[in-house]
C-alpha cells in the first residue's frame, strides 16, 4: 500500500469512527408535551442541570422497570451515571407542567428511531414524599397508560392519548417509558406536573 492510500484508509477509519459517535450524540427521545424535566432543562428554564442540558434526548438506561431497570434513587436519571442533577428532588426544585385529570395527549419527540416494544406512563402515588428522591415505593407500578409498539419503528414524533388518573392533586412526577426492542434499554422521562381539577 503507497503512502497515499495508507493516509486516505486512516482518515476514512476516522471518519467512520467520529461519524459512529456523531450518531451515538444525537440519539434518542423526549417528552416534548408535556415538557420534561430534561427537555425543561435543555430550554434553561430549570437549571444547575448538568451535561443533561445539551442532550434531553440521551437518558437511556437498562430496561424493565418496575421489575428491573434503574435502581430507587436514580429512576429520574435512568440509571445514567452521565445524568446525575437529574435525580435531584424536592417540593421545589423541578418547574412543573399543568395537567389535568382526564385525557392528555404526550408526544416523544425522536432523534434517532428505535424498533419499539412499548411506551409506558406510570405515576407517583397521591401523598407520596416529592422531599425524598424517586423510588418504586412512590410510584404506582401498574402504568396508567401503556401503548403496543409492535417491534415497529416509530416515526419522529409520536403522540399518545391517555387518561391522567383521577384522585391525583398538586405535585406529581410522570415517569415516561419508551421500551427499546432489539437493545436491552430504555429511555426514561420524568414529567414534572401540577395536576389541577
Amino acid at each position: 500500500m503507497n503512502t497515499i492510500t495508507s493516509k486516505l484508509f486512516g482518515v476514512a477509519i476516522t471518519l467512520s469512527l467520529c461519524t459512529g459517535v456523531t450518531q451515538q450524540a444525537l440519539a434518542h427521545g423526549y417528552v416534548s408535551m408535556p415538557e420534561s424535566r430534561s427537555l425543561l432543562c435543555n430550554k434553561g428554564i430549570n437549571t444547575g442541570c448538568g451535561a443533561v442540558q445539551y442532550e434531553p434526548q440521551s437518558v437511556e438506561g437498562v430496561k424493565g422497570f418496575p421489575t428491573a431497570g434503574p435502581v430507587d434513587g436514580v429512576l429520574a436519571s435512568g440509571g445514567n451515571s452521565r445524568f446525575p442533577e437529574l435525580n435531584q428532588q424536592s417540593a421545589t426544585r423541578w418547574s412543573k407542567v399543568t395537567l389535568h385529570p382526564g385525557n392528555n395527549t404526550f408526544v416523544w419527540t425522536l432523534t434517532a428511531r428505535h424498533k419499539t416494544t412499548s411506551w409506558r406512563y406510570f405515576i407517583t402515588k397521591q401523598g407520596w414524599d416529592s422531599s425524598k428522591p424517586l423510588s418504586r415505593g412512590a410510584f404506582e407500578l401498574t402504568p396508567f397508560c401503556q401503548i403496543n409498539g409492535n417491534e415497529n419503528l416509530p416515526g419522529s414524533s409520536v403522540s399518545h392519548s391517555c387518561v391522567v388518573p383521577a384522585g391525583h392533586t398538586g405535585y406529581h412526577v410522570i415517569l415516561a417509558v419508551w421500551d427499546i426492542a432489539d437493545t436491552g434499554n430504555a429511555f426514561y422521562q420524568a414529567i414534572d406536573t401540577n395536576i389541577v381539577r
